[in-house]
């Protein structure tokens, strides 16, 4: 057994048994070491628990980005409900990312209306939302949905995105991207981003 293999053993063996606490150092060690191409039914039962018992969005975001990987398990119901829980367009996309893999056209198409129906009221309620535009148009977000299935409603979701992208004034644009493992990519300094975005509400 690899060092690799042990450690998510062990951490299985841990988060079975430790109590939600989600800024300890052990229970975020445990979370790091889960190798999920590795999860078992009962072990990936486990994680779906926690993540819907987590308050931590960053600790869901990375459940989420794991358990896409596990193929080979039935999670379609898992995905359902991680979508309906999810208020940012990002984390539902990892939710439709996972859940398009095992649901047939004419479900993800409804869940696409609706996650339509949200992205068009952002700029109302979130006016200069680049964040979630810049993951959503990213290597990680639409277009891979697009390239692996063709779906018209991909299409039309990225098409959205980007007329909403282009619509915010450029201060919010071109900050970062996302590679294709879903990795944030700083395109400019932290400095440079807060003297642009200071300098749009000064003018």
């Amino acid at each position: 057994m690899s060092l690799k293999q042990q450690l998510h053993k062990e951490s299985m063996r841990y988060l079975t048994t430790a109590p939600i606490r989600e800024n300890d150092p052990k229970f975020i060690s445990a979370l790091e070491d889960v190798v999920y191409e590795s999860l078992t039914k009962e072990e990936a039962e486990l994680i779906e628990a926690l993540y819907f018992k987590s308050k931590n969005a960053a600790w869901r975001n990375k459940i989420l980005r794991g358990l896409i990987r596990c193929k080979e398990l039935e999670l379609k119901d898992f995905f359902q409900k991680a979508y309906k829980k999810e208020r940012y367009l990002d984390m539902r996309l990892l939710a439709v990312h996972g859940l398009t893999y095992y649901a047939s056209e004419e479900e993800i198409d409804k869940v696409m209306d609706h996650f339509l129906k949200i992205l068009m009221k952002r700029p109302e309620t979130t006016p200069y939302n680049y964040y979630e535009y810049e993951f959503l148009r990213s290597a990680f977000g639409l277009p891979p949905l697009i390239k692996k299935y063709g779906y018209p409603c991909f299409e039309r979701a990225l098409q959205q995105v980007e007329k909403q992208y282009h619509d915010m004034p450029e201060a919010f644009k071109g900050h970062l991207t996302f590679n294709e493992d879903g990795k944030q990519v700083m395109l400019r300094t932290p400095m440079k981003i807060k003297q642009m975005i200071d300098r749009f509400y000064e003018s």
